[in-house]
């Protein structure tokens, strides 16, 4: 792999390219946020801040972006993307089964209630006036 020089670019590096010519490498950038000020570095002038979240827009760039049909990752045409994978298995659909029936909750058989079973402070009967 050879280096590129870090100087002049030539001309035509950020020209138009032709359909179907390899596009040049995007250029490392260096900027300020607008909002917060931090350091930032972006691809041809495209910047998105961390710290704040702040993005300046697309149209600030220093070359267009590319189109579909240039882009190197696009799918030949006439192909379809890859299906999701199937579901994880679950629960047949269906009813569902419940709590089984039994006696009603309530008191323990025994229990006493009232002042005399050692209710808390604050519990129980009120004395008068």
């Amino acid at each position: 792999m050879s280096r590129r020089s870090h100087g002049a670019h030539p001309p035509d590096a950020h020209a138009n390219p032709q359909t179907g010519a390899p596009l040049p490498a995007p250029q490392l950038t260096e900027g300020q946020c607008r909002r917060c000020g931090t350091h930032i570095a972006g691809l041809d002038g495209r910047y998105a801040c961390g710290v704040c979240g702040w993005v300046n827009d697309h149209s600030e760039g220093h070359r267009r972006l590319p189109t579909a049909d240039e882009d190197p990752d696009r799918p030949p045409a006439g192909r379809r993307p890859r299906p999701l994978p199937s579901p994880l298995p679950g629960p047949e659909p269906g009813p569902q089964p419940g709590p089984q029936p039994g006696p009603e909750p309530g008191p323990e058989p025994g229990a006493a209630s009232g002042p005399e079973s050692g209710a808390g402070p604050g519990e129980g009967p009120r004395p008068g006036p």
